[in-house]
């Protein structure tokens, strides 16, 4: 796979680069941050007799080994539903996956989707968070509502809704691009899974969204 450069983004006097592979990376840290990759929900979907291809899955794991490769990260934060149900056939992959890169320090803060006992991710070397400040940044995987952000330490990075943000064309064709919502309080990153839906967000004028094409993500006025 080759890699598309991310768009450099200087933000609260740190560097990020918005990969189009929907994820940051934080360069002062060394950190790859994602969202909702969303694991096992192939699994799932099969276990209950609905047909998807099952390698949806493992290219998501591949696109994650290329970002490691590429970016070289010393950590990767996920920021919750990193496997969407409970244990089934795809957890094998994903612990093979995790024993090739084991020597990077990765960190899980618990989404709506984490049933998983917390055993088996000790188990292959996981932190567990329900939210955790690394720098300027908060890590959560629910947005806060604008009252509850004024009570918080740190601007919050986090996911959970799979934002989109709608493009209308000339001849009134519309599409919904997975975005990057930075708000004044916080940032909702897109979903990584592939195998996922997106919702298009409301924004306020001053926030800055960049969307993601398949090879670049852009700013958006």
């Amino acid at each position: 796979m080759t890699i598309c450069a991310g768009l450099a983004f200087n933000f609260l006097e740190q560097d990020l680069l918005l990969l189009p592979q929907k994820a940051i990376f934080w360069q002062q840290e060394k950190t790859l941050i994602a969202g909702d990759v969303h694991l096992g929900k192939v699994g799932h979907f099969r276990k209950s007799g609905i047909a998807v291809p099952r390698d949806m899955e493992q290219n998501d794991l591949a696109i994650l080994s290329d970002l490691i490769d590429e970016y070289q990260p010393k950590k990767i934060i996920f920021l919750g539903d990193l496997f969407h149900s409970d244990m089934n056939a795809d957890w094998d992959w994903f612990a093979m996956w995790r024993e090739r890169h084991k020597k990077i320090e990765m960190v899980l803060i618990r989404g709506n989707h984490d049933i998983i006992h917390d055993s088996h991710y000790l188990e292959l070397n996981f932190q567990l968070h329900e939210e955790l400040l690394v720098g300027p940044f908060l890590m959560l995987h629910h947005p806060l509502t604008p009252a509850k952000l004024k009570q918080v330490e740190g601007y919050v990075l986090c996911g959970h809704i799979h934002p989109g943000v709608e493009m209308v064309g000339r001849g009134r064709q519309r599409i919904t691009l997975p975005c990057f919502a930075f708000g004044a309080k916080q940032c909702i990153l897109p979903s990584f899974g592939r195998f996922t839906g997106k919702v298009a967000i409301r924004n306020q004028k001053t926030d800055r969204i960049f969307g993601v094409l398949k090879d670049k993500v852009i700013a958006l006025a």
